[in-house]
C-alpha cells in the first residue's frame, strides 16, 4: 500500500465528474486499500477517488470514533436511491480544504446503492453522521465541494485562502 497526494481545492480536477468502474478487479482492489491508507493517515473519515487524481466512483468510509474498533466501507459505483424530506446540519470538512469547516444542511437519511469490493450490488440506508459522510463524498463524484453549498462570500473567502496558502507552499 501507498499514501496518494490528495488534492486540495481550487485544484480544477476536484470539479470534474468521476467514470464508472467498469470491472471489479486487482487494480481497484490496490486503489481501495491505498485511498485507506490515505484516509487514515491524514486523518480524515471519508475519501473519494476524484480527491486523489482519479476520475472513478470509488468512495472509501470509517466513521467509527477513536477507540472503536474500525468500520472501513469502500463503495464502488454509489448511487443516491432516496433522501429523507427531514434535514440535520453538520460541521463539514474535507481533506480537500484542510482547516476550513463549516456547517452543512444535508437530507437526515439516504438509501445508497453500491457494489462491494467483490463486484456484488449492496444498499445502505444509512443516518446521522454516516449518512452525511456518504453524500458528502458521493458529491465528490460529481465534482462537487462540501462550499458548493456555503453562500458565495463564505466560499470565495475559503477558496482564496487555500489559494494563497498553496502559492505560499510553493514559494517555501
Amino acid at each position: 500500500m501507498s499514501l496518494l497526494n490528495i488534492l486540495v481545492a481550487p485544484d480544477p480536477r476536484l470539479k470534474n465528474k468521476a467514470l464508472p468502474v467498469e470491472k471489479v478487479d486487482s487494480a481497484l482492489s490496490r486503489l481501495i486499500d491505498d485511498m485507506f491508507e490515505t484516509m487514515y493517515q491524514a486523518p480524515g473519515i471519508g475519501l473519494a477517488a476524484p480527491q486523489v487524481g482519479v476520475a472513478k466512483k470509488v468512495i472509501v468510509v470509517d466513521t467509527a470514533k477513536k477507540g472503536e474498533e474500525a468500520q472501513p466501507m469502500a463503495l464502488i459505483n454509489p448511487e443516491i436511491l432516496w433522501l429523507s424530506e427531514e434535514t440535520s446540519s453538520y460541521e463539514e470538512g474535507c481533506l480537500s480544504v484542510p482547516e476550513h469547516y463549516a456547517e452543512v444542511i444535508r437530507p437526515a437519511r439516504v438509501r445508497v446503492r453500491y457494489q462491494d469490493r467483490q463486484g456484488e450490488i449492496r444498499e445502505i440506508e444509512a443516518d446521522g453522521l454516516l449518512s452525511t459522510v456518504l453524500q458528502h463524498e458521493i458529491d465528490h463524484l460529481s465534482g462537487k465541494l462540501f462550499v458548493d453549498y456555503l453562500s458565495a462570500l463564505k466560499r470565495g473567502m475559503i477558496l482564496r485562502k487555500l489559494e494563497k496558502a498553496k502559492k505560499q507552499a510553493v514559494r517555501g
